[in-house]
């Protein structure tokens, strides 16, 4: 990325300041370059004496001069902002989105400006480990496209789709992905204590074994259901276990909640859910 680019941040929260930090760690560009506004001048205070970055209250300042404006706030603030900003950004300037839901001909109506990316990234993008799936308008130019990539790196892994209907997909899969884990762990954990174990050799116990079992998908070719296979004996503590998690409907419970996600997020950004794929999943 250019010396003399400017980045803007409309939003200074949790996932812009992972952004920030990304940005610096990696080198994509340096602290001077950066500005973020938010509402709360004790947070900008902080983002500042962390990063070295400029910091407002005022929006139309942090886009003024910014080659890449990065939209970084909750959906139900979107309308505003984007009406607040209307016209107020440069022709050439590129407009990075990471706001759930909001669709690129939301944000290109309500800027009124064609050159927009819009990502979904997940919690783990906090420390680098993160994915990020997303697309650009036909506007967006090669160049900017690299440099959308170059910041979404940043966060850990980037995946770039043709079709932005695979945004909200994504909103549900790995953008709520992380909440589905920690309830999993959680529930692992808790289940270790009411064994007997003290809560600090559960949680060792339950991270370092999802960890791995990571880390062995990662590394085994095989497909998910014949590594569970190998860890599953016959009338072993493995199948009784998952005899019991089909049965309470484990699977189906999962299915739910992600298509529950996925309806959510078509809602933020039109205000309409859509209806089951069938009949069936009711």
């Amino acid at each position: 990325m250019r010396k003399e680019s400017r980045i803007g941040f409309i939003g200074s929260g949790v996932m812009a300041e992972a952004m920030i930090k990304g940005m610096l760690r990696e080198s994509v560009i340096s602290a001077s370059q950066i500005i973020a506004s938010g509402p709360r001048q004790e947070r900008g205070k902080q983002l500042a004496e962390k990063y070295g970055i400029a910091v407002t209250i005022n929006n139309a300042e942090a886009v003024d001069q910014a080659d890449i404006v990065v939209l970084s706030l909750k959906p139900q603030m979107l309308s505003t902002v984007l009406e607040e900003l209307s016209g107020k950004i440069m022709k050439d300037a590129l407009v990075l989105s990471i706001v759930a839901g909001a669709t690129i001909e939301k944000i290109e109506l309500g800027l009124n400006h064609k050159s927009v990316v819009r990502s979904m990234p997940n919690t783990p993008a906090q420390i680098g480990e993160g994915i990020t799936v997303w697309t650009a308008s036909p506007d967006v130019k090669e160049e900017q496209r690299e440099h959308a990539k170059a910041i979404l790196n940043a966060l850990g892994e980037e995946l770039f789709v043709e079709d932005e209907d695979f945004l909200d997909m994504a909103t549900a899969v790995s953008g709520t992905g992380p909440a589905y884990v920690f309830l999993f762990l959680e529930a692992m954990v808790d289940a270790a204590v009411h064994l007997g174990f003290p809560r600090y050799m559960a949680e060792k116990l339950v991270l370092q074994t999802v960890h791995g079992s990571t880390e062995y998908i990662r590394e085994a070719p095989d497909h998910l259901a014949r590594l569970r296979n190998q860890v599953t004996s016959p009338g072993g503590t493995s199948a009784e276990a998952l005899y019991y998690l089909e049965r309470a409907g484990f699977r189906t419970a999962i299915s739910r909640a992600i298509w529950a996600a996925y309806q959510r997020s078509i809602s933020l950004g039109t205000g309409s859910i859509k209806k089951r794929l069938t009949e069936g999943n009711e």
